[in-house]
């Protein structure tokens, strides 16, 4: 079966900023924060903390400023279609696919040839984007914990004492970054199972033809070729 047409409005502009920024921001925090831990080479620690720090503010604002935004600017709920309606819809349960979580499972794991039709995301994808900024927020309270100037403010001084003192708390810092990679690691692949195009998309805005979908009666209505003749 052929995939559903990617266009600009599954993904907006801003929100492709928002997404180029967690990426910048996930890499710098990922690499300075190896280096903290093992320091692989000398006079660098100064700006890997300073970097650290700065990409850690970065990447909590962009995740608060994504969640309003998600109130306020228009996306397509689906691929295939130019029907747009508010961004925050999409994390939802949506009727398009509702009680697919166990296709969606099988087709991931290669037991089902094609995906289920259904919202922009699927049910995995809608589960683990609403993770992240629970995630993100707890990883920022961590590494507040462990920054001088915030540390013993009674507010991340009680999640210390809470875990058992700095060490476990840097420990449960470290251990996080690597649930962030993981889930880098595994968003790539969900993202571009059936290709690259939702990443081209995602990154240059480029289109890409394919089936067309109706949203509000979840049918596949035609395909199209993006101004080009089937060959």
């Amino acid at each position: 079966m052929a995939h559903l047409a990617h266009y600009k409005e599954a993904h907006p502009t801003v929100f492709r900023v928002t997404h180029w920024i967690n990426l910048i921001a996930m890499i710098v925090l990922i690499f300075t924060g190896f280096y903290i831990h093992f320091p692989f080479f000398a006079g660098f620690m100064g700006i890997a903390r300073g970097a650290h720090i700065f990409f850690g503010f970065i990447i909590l604002i962009n995740c608060i400023l994504r969640i309003i935004l998600a109130f306020m600017v228009d996306t397509a709920q689906s691929g295939g279609t130019r029907k747009v309606d508010k961004d925050y819809k999409n994390w939802l349960p949506q009727k398009q696919n509702r009680h697919q979580g166990l296709q969606w499972i099988k087709y991931y794991l290669f037991m089902k040839k094609d995906h289920p039709l259904s919202g922009k995301y699927g049910v995995p994808q809608k589960l683990a984007y609403l993770a992240v900024p629970v995630l993100l927020l707890f990883m920022g309270y961590t590494g507040l914990a462990l920054w001088a100037p915030t540390a013993d403010m009674a507010f991340f001084a009680w999640g210390t004492a809470l875990v058992g003192g700095i060490m476990n708390q840097r420990i449960i810092h470290y251990f996080m970054m690597w649930v962030f990679i993981a889930f880098t690691m595994i968003h790539v692949y969900l993202a571009n199972i059936e290709g690259f195009a939702p990443s081209k998309i995602m990154f240059f805005g480029t289109e890409h033809g394919g089936l067309t979908y109706d949203p509000d009666d979840g049918v596949v209505t035609g395909i199209d070729e993006m101004g080009h003749e089937k060959k």
